[in-house]
């Protein structure tokens, strides 16, 4: 008589939040497959439900609940995690029946949660050696393109922030784990490396920028030292992937990665949370109050390297901004050309230090500030954008079309100052049957908007 082999339990996931928080969750699913599970893409077939939470604004939090409600009602057995895990106790007193509650990052309580839940189904037949550790991991990005988390936690005390109560101080990991990872992305199909933390600039400061060693050398645990060796990295082909830098706070030695990008070790894209210019309101957040000598820096970037892309965000309404205040926000705007913008409505979070500042502002005066610094922004970009018509710029493939009734195929892609999900798009006319998701093409630029570009491919 055969023997039958039991079925893997399977696990759902909803994840939420920034992508810190989506490698937190790869993280929990690579270590899961290794212990047996298989991963299902809907309710009805999940043993048990993952939700990674963000708890970062209320009305995060309130999305949180929302996804927590939702995977009770079509499954019933979940677990909690993420940022919000650390109010176990509205969680519960909203979902009494989920099974389990963990904090951020706590990786072994979730796995362990989930053992007790659904145990797995071993067989010596099957299991006799894990199966994740010595690929790249579970991905639930595209194949072509990677978050590689460098950190956790944060130094800073911003005032309108509650991450190090929720992350804790910073911890950086070790440079040759992180080179390791990469190394492994890239040679799996990773074209595109985004480099994230809370604060990737301040990476290797809590171990003083210890040394490792890396292919028969000593690197540092430092962020110029990391971008570096990830912008040597090469595939099967001999291929370079994209380096693109996120969350990086404009510190002295944030000079010294200018020179790697004009050289094409790294991607030129700079993504900087300004969070506002006027020194009042600067102070107010407890962040530097440097914004004329950052515009000096942004000119003397873009001497080096004039291709850099800058993104920022913003918060507007912030208690105590005034008029004057924010018009000084919409003068720097001008004088630096930031090429991507995102912005915020100042929303109090529960234990942030800002909640208790005084000069509150309405928020009918915060929705009309919102207005007018996106439209702002639009008009900075489609400048920006309208200035790269007639040029060739190398793309990356996110997307193929079916062929349309004319036979013709449309694609879509990003450019170098385009990262995926928060920024623009390339839109291509009559590509070739051949590309594939992943190719870095080269690209005319025939139009543009307000945020994208379109253009055809060059033989």
């Amino acid at each position: 008589m055969a023997t039958e082999i039991p079925s893997p339990r399977k696990v759902g996931m909803v994840s939420l939040g920034c992508p810190k928080a989506l490698v937190d969750s790869e993280r929990i699913l690579t270590r899961l497959r290794a212990d047996g599970y298989a991963m299902s893409p809907d309710y009805a077939g999940a043993d048990v439900v993952l939700v990674n939470t963000c708890g970062f604004l209320d009305s995060a939090k309130e999305e949180s609940l929302a996804a927590i409600g939702e995977a009770i009602a079509e499954n019933g057995r979940v677990i909690v995690t993420g940022c919000m895990g650390n109010e176990a106790e509205v969680i519960r007193a909203r979902f009494p029946d989920v099974l389990a509650v963990t904090g951020a990052h706590q990786y072994e309580a979730v796995v362990e949660a989930v053992h007790e839940a659904a145990p797995p189904e071993l067989s010596p037949y099957v299991d006799l050696i894990p199966q994740a550790y010595d690929e790249a991991g579970v991905k639930l990005t595209p194949r072509h393109y990677s978050y590689l988390k460098i950190s956790e936690g944060c130094n800073h005390a911003c005032s309108f922030c509650i991450i190090p109560s929720l992350r804790g101080k910073l911890a950086s990991r070790r440079i040759d784990a992180v080179l390791r990872e990469a190394e492994k992305l890239v040679q799996a199909g990773t074209r595109e490396l985004l480099v994230i933390s809370q604060d990737t600039s301040a990476y290797g400061v809590d171990v003083r920028h210890e040394e490792r060693e890396w292919k028969g050398r000593k690197v540092r645990t430092h962020m110029t030292d990391l971008a570096r060796e990830l912008g040597q990295l090469t595939d099967a082909q001999g291929r370079r992937p994209w380096v693109r830098l996120h969350y990086v706070y404009p510190y002295p030695h944030v000079d010294a990665v200018i020179p790697l990008m004009a050289e094409g070790l790294v991607t030129p894209y700079l993504d900087i949370p300004f969070q506002h210019a006027a020194p009042s309101v600067l102070k107010a957040m407890k962040r530097p109050a440097n914004e004329a000598k950052v515009l000096e820096r942004l000119r003397e970037w873009r001497k080096l390297c004039p291709d850099i892309a800058i993104r920022s965000s913003f918060v507007v309404g912030f208690p105590g901004e005034t008029e004057a205040d924010f018009q000084y926000l919409l003068d720097w705007l001008d004088e630096a050309q930031l090429d991507r913008v995102g912005a915020f409505r100042f929303e109090p979070v529960e234990g942030a230090a800002a909640n208790h500042l005084p000069g509150a502002v309405p928020e009918e005066v915060k929705e009309e500030r919102y207005a007018r610094i996106m439209e702002k922004t639009a008009a900075i970009s489609a400048a920006r954008l309208a200035a790269k018509v007639g040029r060739i710029l190398p793309v990356i493939i996110d997307e193929i079309g079916e062929p349309d009734e004319d036979g013709d195929i449309g694609a879509t892609g990003r450019s170098q100052a385009d990262a995926p999900e928060i920024d623009g798009n390339v839109f291509l006319r009559n590509v070739s049957e051949h590309l594939q998701v992943g190719d870095i093409i080269d690209v005319l630029i025939e139009d543009a908007d307000e945020h994208d570009l379109y253009g055809m491919t060059i033989s």
